[in-house]
């Protein structure tokens, strides 16, 4: 990517998609909407089991619905959400205001730090209604693998995006450094590649 403002190329540039694909928070991201899938999936299709002497399914952890709710809740926003800001990386070499720049990344940091958060309580959540669990309610221990990797992917995720809402705080304070220096120095060019 050519000169610009930081973080992006020349506005209105062609879209390098290697490019793209190589920067630190894409790739947080493509992991953190893996992890994602991983987490709402397995409890979609493992997290509901029941007794030999029931018809009806409950959920895997502690027979509590709220906890596979939960975990398939922020799954899916999650997932919606990596789709929602992997679009505007990819829409970020386009924005050629500063000013718009920032907008994006101080709304980046923001749903970074919340979704570390909510995947920090889902871990914590999973991992009390499963520890919780009586081992009568799932005699044949049915859906264990599937649970534990919700669990897991849940505690990776705290990682992803919070790494990711750091990525996006360097990012933050080079776009107001260059929009500083564009203050002070109105008519020189950029002084960021």
């Amino acid at each position: 990517m050519d000169g610009g403002a930081f973080g992006a190329g020349k506005a209105g540039g062609a879209f390098d998609l290697q490019a793209f694909l190589r920067q630190p928070h894409t790739l947080l991201r493509l992991l953190s909407w893996v992890f994602s899938i991983v987490v709402f999936g397995s409890i979609v299709n493992e997290g509901y089991v029941n007794r030999l002497d029931e018809s009806e399914e409950h959920c895997i952890f502690n027979r509590n619905r709220n906890a596979c709710n939960y975990g398939i809740t922020v799954g899916v926003l999650a997932f919606l959400s990596c789709l929602l800001y992997l679009a505007l990386d990819a829409y970020f070499p386009q924005i050629s205001s500063v000013k718009d720049r920032k907008k994006a990344v101080l709304s980046d940091i923001g749903v970074s730090a919340f979704w570390a958060f909510l995947w920090f309580v889902g871990f914590c959540f999973l991992t009390n209604q499963w520890q919780a669990s009586k081992e009568e309610d799932n005699p044949m221990n049915e859906g264990g693998d599937a649970a534990r990797a919700a669990i897991t992917f849940s505690f990776f995720s705290i990682f992803t995006w919070g790494f990711l809402a750091f990525l996006a705080v360097r990012r933050l304070r080079d776009i107001t450094f260059q929009e500083e220096y564009n203050t002070l120095f109105p008519n020189s060019p950029s002084l960021l590649p």
